[in-house]
């Protein structure tokens, strides 16, 4: 939260960012807002891909909790969400869900989410390739394909070292979750494709509507292209994901064109927004499902009911 806060100071009152700070306070409250509900709407889709993937007898209210839970964890340290599924992981393990599912399901919801990007990168690089075919989509989904092939090999020995019982859990997990994404792609679910494109697209309109809130319109295949390529920075885990996501995000919207100025304040606002809005959601949503953690009268969480 420091550095963030930090971050925004530097743009309001370093030298040579006027422009910057005019576009800031010019800012249409309106289309703010718009970017608020916009990211709620976002938020909404990711519980809404949460629950079928690791519990889909799982109580809708321990589902927002620990999905608005996830994504506040992962306001603080991003990693592609990875900060945020090991918080769900902890708190499923406590409620019961056994290991090896909740490995196998992180990886597998980590995929799918993810699958969204990929095939955006491919579908849109093709476009913008002039019809040139990208090898983006291709060369992901013949990974995600091929991995289950790999068996999840031997169990370590008893008498194993730690690095070695490691490996082993991690490519169980990873065979595992890659094989269980594939399936539950394939039986089309509706709540996890409505999730999963919802939650891409709704927090790409999010930097639509701060780019109109400063009174810029690029083309809309450029932010579509400058977040996905620019979303490659959320993969550092970086406090916040500042300097990773906010330099991919800025320097490749303005390499596809964007006018730098209104560019920094669009960015700015809407990582604010990407911030503080699942934080505040997700601390609220923590503080829930920890009070109710052992507690008998959430039996939900005391004990995670079995998927069917």
């Amino acid at each position: 939260m420091g550095v963030l806060a930090v971050a925004g100071l530097v743009l309001i009152f370093a030298p040579g960012l006027g422009q910057v700070r005019d576009d800031l306070s010019r800012a249409d409250p309106g289309w703010v807002a718009l970017a608020v509900a916009l990211e709620a709407m976002s938020c909404v889709c990711y519980v809404l891909m949460f629950r079928p993937i690791f519990c889909p007898r799982m109580p809708w209210r321990t589902s927002w909790e620990i999905g608005l839970a996830e994504l506040g964890a992962g306001s603080i340290v991003p990693a592609s969400g990875a900060g945020g599924l090991a918080l769900g992981a902890w708190i499923l393990s406590r409620g019961g869900m056994p290991a090896e599912r909740i490995a196998n399901r992180s990886v597998a919801f980590f995929l799918i989410k993810s699958s969204v990007n990929f095939v955006a990168v491919a579908v849109l690089g093709t476009i913008l390739a002039l019809g040139l075919v990208g090898p983006e989509l291709s060369l992901v989904l013949a990974a995600v394909l091929v991995v289950p092939r790999f068996g999840v090999g031997e169990p370590a020995a008893a008498d194993a070292g730690k690095t070695r019982k490691a490996v082993a859990a991690v490519r169980k997990a990873l065979v595992g979750g890659t094989a269980e994404a594939v399936q539950l792609v394939r039986s089309r679910n509706g709540l996890v494709i409505v999730g999963s494109i919802g939650y891409w697209l709704f927090d790409n309109a999010v930097l639509w509507a701060t780019f109109h809130a400063v009174g810029t319109t690029p083309p809309i295949m450029v932010i579509l292209m400058g977040y996905l390529i620019g979303q490659l920075g959320g993969l550092l885990p970086l406090p916040g994901g500042i300097g990773g996501i906010d330099g991919g995000l800025i320097g490749t919207l303005i390499v596809y064109g964007a006018p730098a100025a209104a560019t920094a304040a669009a960015v700015l606002i809407y990582r604010v927004i990407l911030f503080w809005l699942p934080l505040i959601a997700g601390g609220i949503a923590f503080i829930s499902v920890r009070r109710g953690l052992n507690n008998p009268d959430r039996p939900e969480l005391c004990v995670v009911p079995a998927a069917t």
